[in-house]
This record gives structure tokens, C-alpha cells and sequence, in this order.
């Protein structure tokens, strides 16, 4: 094999064959491909045979990717290394060693929901209300227990609330009807060779001779039970080679621990230390940047990225007014890029939080500019987000069967199949709507809650209906019990959906809950939004890594925004934000913006953040200046104060002016909500007190 085209670190990684060894692979460094030749040179140079040599990755299709290079350049003898995921990993010891752990040979592996039936009927056995204790989160407490090695007497000891009490209930009940059932979770797959090792160690020996040759990639975001299963598997031979870079390490979230691969060389003797410092990627300029950010980060090995590329251009940065004004200004620098021949998947936008897409995807929309989502849906289209805009509908219109289907269980009320086929059943021999058809159960007080909100509908905003509605409807409460990532993005999706409400109440004043599902419904029937490879990309950071655009736009670089809020809330927090900081910036190959907005309106509320630290981070020189420092911009979406008569006191019969239909009569007045009498075509409409566009001239 040649290797000569490989630069002097990458071969040294290769053939530093015996021994423990850490590789510190910088971002677009070929990583990859010093582990895929390192596997081949053993093969090949060292006679050492294919089926002693074990290589784990993380995901199904990095272990995908890695087996095709191998056998592309070994042939078929490839197919005899064990390239696999930890919990593939984890299933071939399980499969081969069932027997002493107490399973049989047909053993079943339960998916995430599978897990959550168990969980839900063990609840409901235990007479424990799922709306106290959300059975989400109980199943994602139990989870996080395993992959701390943690099994159910010893949670049991260390529960300290009257919530973990529960789980530790649950979590016994839960795994004695998995050995029932002879069934592991996918958590099992990685707790159990571990609990075998322990209990044999003359099985630990027999997979310790077999692999001698170890290879573990993006090291850095291993949890407890993959990084102690390695470690043991490895203690013999100690041929461990671990690939990874401590400053990508971004998925604590998940349980993953940075410092596992910042203390390599105190769990190894004498480990070899190699790093991989010349990038591939990028340019000059975007690599000095994302060293200038990083190298803030306290504990971190001190690794400094270069690149024999071009210096290139200075990342642009640019300060708008606002995040409509952010993503115009996107906007317009795609359509330059794309009209100068650059393809569009070759573009992306990365952001921190999902919520910040809706407004980069409506003004692509206008454009007419085709785009994807990836790891989400197309904002309208999620989940919740129908949930909700179903809601809205049924309050508006009752006979709104569909909606009321959408909603009636919506969250969990008990209210199942049956029930439903019956009140369809009921309403279709009345000839009635279902809505009319409940008069009693669990029906009974969903309807209530409908009509309670229909009230409140006419004396409330829209921004205040929607907070009504989330919270009343139970949807907030759900998700906030769950307790995981999933629902943590969902709740911001729906907090995110008020500033579609606010943003509509201050074009026109206009509170109308039927002009606003009018339009909407107008936004989201615009395009079917099918995936597509000739696109501009949009997705989180989080999403982001291991991938390389040509030009790449983050946005939403502002204190609270990005690092996130929750980045003070923990002691590491900022470190990895800014982590993710370097991830971003490392994504682009020729070209980076970044922009933030000096106003911002997310989840319904108006905000003014300073500019991010990490902007501050990066050396001057680096970056070209987009916008005026000084005077800054004349807001697109915002008004003067000075042109809104806060102070102006109103009463039936005063007339007033409105910029879009004319003059008008107030017909009555609540609050802070007018309704006013129009001339023929705009008839009532009710405004908000106050407003912009509504002068008192009478």
C-alpha cells in the first residue's frame, strides 16, 4: 500500500501500530482516512489478521462509510474486521454469552417505544397519574441511569425525590418484566457485556485475546459505560488507538463526557500523542477565527489548526435591526451567491436553537429560493405546531371535525378509539357535528376546555390566546414534565409560534383570530417542501457536525441566543458552547458570514442582546465590518415610539384612522383590545389599543 501521499502526522498515526495511542484529529483534518489506512496497514504490512482487529464509530452510517473505504481497498478480507456502532458492538457479545446472563437464545431488542408501553402499563398498574409523573421522562431518567452504569438497587440508594422514588420503582418493575419477557432495551446493549465481564472475567479474557488491535472514532463523545467497556476490553494488549478532538466534544446533552479523552494518558501508560493540526478545508482566515474562539476554552489540550490553503475572504459580519431584517440580508447574499453560479448545496445556514429557521424559511419562500430542514420538520408542518394551529381552529370553528379529531387527545386525556368511534357513531345518526354530539365523559371536559377558550378568545390578543391555549389544553404541561431534549425543542417551537402572533397583531393591529388562520394556512400550503439534494441547507450546529459547506451563514450570534441562556445555568455550559462556537465556524470552506440582530422577537418576546462574546473573540483583521457601527440601521419591522399615541383614550363612538382601512367608528372597548366598525369591505375588526397604524381623530 502507498502511504507516501499521506503528510507526516497522518503516517505516523498510521504505522505507530503497538501501544495505546491518541490522535487528536482537528476539524477537516482526514481523520477518516488515517483510520481507514491504519486498518489496512496493519492488514497489509503487519500480517495482522482481519478478525483480531476491532473499530467502533457512532452512528450506523459512519460505520457504514468505513466498512465500504476498507473492503474498497482490501477486498473481501474486509468483510472479516468488526467494524460496528458500540451497541452493535454490544448485541455480538450478548448474542454469543446470553445464556449466563439468564436470557434464552430468541432474546427480542425493544425500540425507544416499545420501552415506553412497558413503562406506561407498570405506571398504570402502580395507580401513579401520568399527568404527575410523566412517563416520558421517567423512561429518559432510567436511560441516563443505565448508561451510568447504574442498575435499580443502587438508583433505589441514591433516589433523593419524591419523583426518583417513583423511577426507582418503576425502574426495578421495569427490568424484572424485561427478563420476563426475555427482552433487552437498547441501553441493555451496552449495561449487560458489562455486567457479564464483571460476573466472568474468564469471558472479559476471551474478548480481550480476540481483539488485540483496538480503534475507537470521535472518542471525545463516549458516556461512562462505552468508555469503561473499551478500557476493559483493551487492558491486555493495550493496542488502543482513539481518534477524536476534545474541542468538537458538543453532546453532553446526551451524556457524552469531553473528558474522557482529556484524561487518555492517565488510563494509559506511556500512550503515544499525535496531533493532526493541518486542515484540508478551509480557509486560512475561517481557521485562524475558530482558533481564536477555541483557544478561550480552559480545559482543552492546546492543539492550534493550519492550513497551506489560501488566506481567502474576511468573514462578514453583519448587524441588523431585527431577525426579519437577519434573514433578508441572507437572503439577498444567497441570491448573489447562487446568480454567480454557486449551487445550492453548497449553502447552509446553521443556527443554535430550531426555532430560529422560521423566519431564514419564509423569506426563502418569498424568493422562491428551495431549501430543506434537516433533523426537523418544515416549521408548519411539525408536530406540535399542527397541534396547536388545530386548537386554534376548533375554537374558531367548532364544526371543525378534523380539528377536533387532531385535538380531542391531544395531550393524552384517556379519550381512545372507542370513544371516538362511538361519538362519530352518535353525531353521524344525529347529523350533527362531533362537537355537538359530546355531552358527556372525558368528552365533556375537553369540550369545556374549547368553550372556555372561545370566551376568552374574544377579550383576549392572539399572542394571549395562544398562551391561554398551551397552557389550558395541558400541550405546555406535557411537555414539560417529559423532561428531555425532544420536548425541550418543542416547547420552544410552540413559545416560537407567539412570535408568528405578535409579528401579525403589529403589521395592522389586527387581532382577528380568523384573518390570522387565513393566512397562515396561506404560508404553510406555499410549497410540499420534499427533500431535496439541490437545496440550501438549514439545520442546528448540533446537526451540523462531520459536515463541510462551501459558504455558511450562522446567525443568531447574540448573548442568551448563542452561548444559549441555559449555557450559565452550568459550570462547563459556556465552555461547550463555545465548543460548538468552533464546530460552526470550522463547517465553512471558502466563505462565512455572521450575523445577529440588535431586536430580536423569539418565543413571543422582545429582546435586545448585546453581540455575542464569541464575536468579540475573533481578531479584528479577521472579520469585515457589513453594516455601519455608529448609526446602525433604520429598523425594517419596528416603529418609532414617537409615532404610536399610547397615551390616547378611546370610548364608544370616537373615530379613528387606520393606515390600511380608512375611517372607523369604536364599537366597544376592552382593555386593551378595540372593536371598530369599518366602511364596506373591512367591516369589524378588533385592534389593538394603541397601535401604530390607528390614529384618534375624534
Amino acid at each position: 500500500m502507498n502511504i507516501d501521499t499521506l503528510n507526516k502526522e497522518q503516517k505516523e498515526a498510521v504505522t505507530t501500530t503497538e501501544g495505546p495511542l491518541l490522535v487528536l484529529a482537528g476539524a477537516g483534518s482526514g481523520k477518516t482516512r488515517v483510520l481507514t489506512t491504519r486498518v489496512v496497514y496493519l492488514i497489509e504490512e503487519l500480517g495482522i489478521a482481519p478478525d483480531s482487529i476491532l473499530a467502533i464509530t457512532f452512528t450506523n452510517k459512519a460505520a457504514k462509510e468505513m466498512k465500504e473505504r476498507i473492503i474498497g481497498m482490501l477486498g473481501p478480507v474486509g468483510f472479516q474486521i468488526q467494524i460496528s456502532t458500540f451497541h452493535s458492538f454490544g448485541l455480538l457479545i450478548l448474542r454469543e454469552h446470553y445464556q449466563e446472563l439468564g436470557y434464552k437464545e430468541n432474546f427480542t431488542i425493544l425500540d425507544s417505544d416499545d420501552s415506553l408501553t412497558i413503562i406506561k402499563k407498570i405506571m398504570k398498574e402502580m395507580n401513579l397519574d401520568p399527568k404527575q409523573y410523566n412517563p416520558r421522562a421517567v423512561r429518559n431518567k432510567i436511560s441516563s441511569a443505565k448508561n451510568e452504569l447504574v442498575d435499580p438497587k443502587h438508583y433505589d440508594r441514591i433516589a433523593m425525590t419524591e419523583f426518583e422514588d417513583v423511577v426507582a420503582t418503576v425502574y426495578k418493575k421495569y427490568q424484572a418484566k424485561l427478563k420476563l419477557n426475555n427482552s433487552v432495551d437498547f441501553d441493555d446493549l451496552l449495561m449487560l457485556p458489562l455486567e457479564l465481564f464483571t460476573k466472568y472475567p474468564e469471558v472479559l479474557k476471551l474478548y480481550q485475546e480476540r481483539f488485540k488491535y483496538i480503534l475507537v472514532d470521535e472518542y471525545q463523545d463516549t458516556n461512562h459505560a462505552q468508555y469503561l467497556l473499551i478500557k476493559l476490553i483493551s487492558a491486555k494488549y493495550k493496542n488502543i488507538c482513539v481518534v477524536g478532538d476534545n474541542d468538537q466534544s458538543i453532546y453532553s446533552f446526551r451524556g457524552a463526557n469531553f473528558r474522557n479523552i482529556l484524561n487518555f494518558e492517565k488510563d494509559y501508560e506511556h500512550p503515544k500523542v499525535i496531533m493532526l493540526e493541518e486542515n484540508y478545508r478551509s480557509t486560512k482566515t475561517i481557521l485562524n477565527a475558530a482558533n481564536n474562539v477555541i483557544q478561550n476554552n480552559k480545559e482543552r489540550k492546546d492543539k492550534k489548526l493550519w492550513t497551506n490553503n489560501e488566506d481567502g475572504l474576511k468573514i462578514k459580519y453583519y448587524r441588523a435591526s431585527d431577525e426579519k431584517e437577519e434573514a433578508y440580508y441572507v437572503r439577498k447574499e444567497i441570491e448573489t451567491l447562487l446568480e454567480n453560479g454557486t449551487k445550492p448545496e453548497d449553502i447552509a445556514v446553521l443556527y443554535r436553537t430550531n426555532a430560529q429557521s422560521r423566519n431564514m424559511e419564509e423569506s426563502l419562500l418569498q424568493a422562491n429560493i428551495p431549501y430543506k430542514v434537516v433533523g426537523s420538520f418544515y416549521f408548519y408542518n411539525r408536530k406540535e405546531i399542527k397541534d396547536l394551529i388545530a386548537y386554534l381552529k376548533v375554537i374558531y370553528n367548532h364544526y371543525d371535525d378534523i380539528s377536533l379529531l387532531r385535538t380531542i387527545n391531544t395531550p393524552k386525556r384517556g379519550i381512545g378509539t372507542k370513544s371516538i368511534e362511538a361519538l362519530t357513531i352518535k353525531a353521524n345518526q344525529n347529523q350533527t357535528s362531533l362537537y355537538d354530539a359530546i355531552d358527556s365523559g372525558k368528552e365533556l371536559a375537553y369540550k369545556k376546555v374549547i368553550e372556555e377558550l372561545t370566551q376568552e378568545s374574544d377579550k383576549l390578543s392572539l399572542t394571549e390566546l395562544v398562551d391561554a391555549v398551551l397552557e389550558k389544553s395541558g400541550m405546555r404541561k406535557e411537555l414539560e414534565n417529559e423532561k428531555s431534549i425532544e420536548a425541550d425543542i418543542r416547547l420552544e417551537n410552540l413559545e416560537e409560534f407567539k412570535s408568528i402572533t405578535k409579528n401579525f397583531e403589529e403589521k395592522n393591529g389586527i387581532i382577528s383570530l380568523e384573518e390570522f388562520l387565513a393566512e397562515i394556512s396561506l404560508v404553510a400550503d406555499v410549497e410540499e417542501h420534499k427533500d431535496n439534494s439541490h437545496v440550501v441547507t438549514l439545520m442546528t450546529i448540533h446537526s451540523a457536525k462531520g459536515l463541510e459547506f462551501d459558504h455558511v451563514f450562522l446567525i443568531g450570534l447574540e448573548e442568551g441566543i448563542f452561548p444559549h441562556n441555559n449555557a450559565f445555568l452550568e459550570a462547563d455550559g459556556l465552555e461547550e458552547e463555545r465548543r460548538l462556537c468552533y464546530v460552526a465556524i470550522t463547517r465553512a470552506k471558502k466563505s462565512l458570514w455572521i450575523l445577529n440582530a440588535r431586536r430580536r422577537t423569539i418565543y413571543g418576546m422582545d429582546s435586545v442582546n448585546p453581540p455575542s462574546r464569541f464575536i468579540s473573540e475573533i481578531t479584528p483583521d479577521y472579520l469585515e465590518l457589513c453594516f455601519e457601527e455608529k448609526t446602525g440601521l433604520k429598523p425594517i419591522t419596528q416603529v418609532p415610539i414617537s409615532n404610536i399615541d399610547k397615551n390616547a383614550t378611546y370610548e364608544i363612538g370616537s373615530k379613528i384612522i387606520h393606515d390600511t382601512f380608512g375611517t372607523g367608528v369604536v364599537v366597544g372597548v376592552d382593555k386593551s383590545i378595540l372593536t371598530i366598525a369599518f366602511a364596506h369591505p373591512h367591516g369589524i375588526k378588533k385592534l389593538m389599543k394603541g397601535h401604530k397604524s390607528i390614529r384618534k381623530v375624534g
